[in-house]
């Protein structure tokens, strides 16, 4: 899904050894041979081969996947998967040291997933978890995620009511003009509330920026649980008409051998259908001539009449030679990796950052869901990192600073790596929707196909909807 030269030196640099060496042992005689059990891929740089193909899908992500399946199920069977990177699954990327392995986020799975329709192989794979969420508030309370109407607002007492509720009153009188998220989430529950729940303080460590530069239209569109709970009519409607009771589905993980023991036997069936993987590839330019598609990468020609990508957007309008659009920001995410022995003070495996102060924004207890290592536990930390000037130093220091203030981690912990991941997610300031569309309009006028999480500016928080969406603009096509 990804491709971005800096990333990928350091997704290569800390891959695994066993993932290094199943590339090399595996590598086919020829490497467009069909019928392999083997994980038949071909590496950037091992191959000068130029070949044609009926599709090309750029990236190797989720979207990139569930592309190419639905490719061979519309009946083309020469499909090439390339990416920067040497692995499939895009940011999924796990990170192992001693006994620990990290993933670099936090990623839950779904046992009714529409992804099982096209990796059915994965299934099996997954290790059955029950997650919890937590926050730590502003009030140094740990509670329920994303707001507990016990705690922020039931015990904060009468004189706290009477400010929560005058402020509703007020933005809905006052402020019937929405401009972007921070008017939106005030109009639904008020400047007070925004500010004593901690909300506007995570939309901000989530983005980079305040929730008054966020464009209103990603918060109609990915923030409506906040007027769906703070609507009287919908409260209403929930209490005449409750929802009806349906079988929950399980919430997995990844297995304990990390991403690429998961998606192995999905490659290697794909390829056997038809899919060939091109990985590592340092992808040079993308030229159309005469109808047809070419991409050069270092060392190789490969040509197609229809492309598909999943990739950043200015990451493919540069291949294309077209101008690049400043105003489409992403998020380049750290992630720190810790283990720990001792009192974490909190009993949820996923923590939200919504106080005041501190950089980071979640942490995913990974030894909640596989179990401890050598008797500690071990867990990832997420921090943007633009809040930090782009170090890991800061950004250790100010958890560990932040935690201790706030009673959490009191034993021994340890940092036990690093990993820096750019355009993580996408930025929705500045009508960064309309940029993005014009941006794949004119990718479409040299016929090329984008779309996904990078490929649409579109943040897609789960693997479900990748799926979904994916499948939608491939059915438009």
């Amino acid at each position: 899904m990804v491709d971005w030269p800096d990333c990928h030196y350091l997704a290569v640099r800390r891959e695994p050894m066993y993932l290094r060496s199943t590339f090399l042992i595996l590598l086919p005689v020829h490497p467009f041979s069909k019928g392999s059990h083997m994980l038949n891929v071909t590496v950037a740089n091992h191959s000068t081969v130029a070949d044609n193909y009926d599709v090309i899908v750029i990236g190797a992500g989720i979207s990139g996947l569930v592309a190419a399946s639905v490719l061979l199920k519309d009946g083309y069977r020469r499909v090439l998967v390339v990416d920067e990177y040497d692995h499939v699954g895009g940011n999924h990327i796990d990170y192992s040291v001693g006994g620990y392995t990290f993933d670099i986020g936090s990623f839950i799975f779904q046992d009714d997933s529409p992804l099982l329709a096209h990796l059915p192989e994965i299934l099996p794979l997954y290790v059955p978890i029950n997650p919890s969420w937590g926050r730590l508030n502003p009030q140094g309370m740990v509670t329920q995620y994303p707001i507990s109407i016990r705690d922020d607002i039931i015990a904060a007492g009468p004189v706290e009511w009477v400010r929560i509720l005058s402020s509703v009153l007020f933005a809905r009188i006052f402020r019937r003009r929405l401009r972007n998220a921070r008017d939106f989430a005030q109009y639904w529950i008020g400047a007070y509330l925004l500010h004593r729940s901690g909300l506007g303080n995570y939309m901000k460590r989530f983005y980079g920026l305040s929730a008054e530069k966020i464009d209103l239209e990603f918060a109609q569109k990915r923030m409506l649980w906040i007027k769906e709970h703070a609507s009287l009519r919908g409260a209403f409607r929930r209490w005449v008409m409750p929802a009806p009771k349906s079988a929950p589905n399980q919430q997995l993980a990844r297995p304990r051998g990390g991403f690429a023991h998961l998606y192995q036997g999905a490659v290697q069936r794909l390829e056997s259908s038809g899919v060939t993987f091109f990985l590592g590839a340092k992808m040079q330019s993308l030229q159309k001539q005469d109808g047809v598609l070419f991409i050069d990468t270092e060392g190789r020609r490969v040509a197609a009449s229809r492309v598909v990508s999943t990739i950043p957007l200015a990451n493919i309008k540069k291949l294309c030679g077209l101008p690049s659009d400043e105003g489409l920001l992403t998020v380049t995410l750290i992630s720190l990796f810790f283990s720990f022995s001792g009192d974490r003070g909190f009993k949820d495996p996923i923590l939200y950052n919504f106080s005041h102060t501190g950089a980071w924004k979640r942490l995913t207890v990974y030894s909640d869901f596989y179990g401890r290592s050598d008797g500690r536990e071990y867990f990832g930390v997420e921090v943007n990192a633009d809040h930090v000037l782009g170090s890991v130093e800061t950004a250790e220091h100010d958890f560990r600073q932040h935690t201790s203030a706030n009673g959490l981690f009191t034993g021994d912990l340890r940092l036990e790596g690093s990993h820096i991941v750019s355009n993580a997610y996408p930025v929705y300031s500045d009508k960064a929707d309309e940029r993005a569309a014009n941006a794949i309009a004119a990718l479409r006028t040299l016929g090329i196909e984008s779309f996904g999480r990078q490929g649409g500016f579109d943040y897609q928080p789960t693997a479900r909807v990748s799926t979904l969406h994916a499948e939608a603009a491939l059915a438009r096509k």
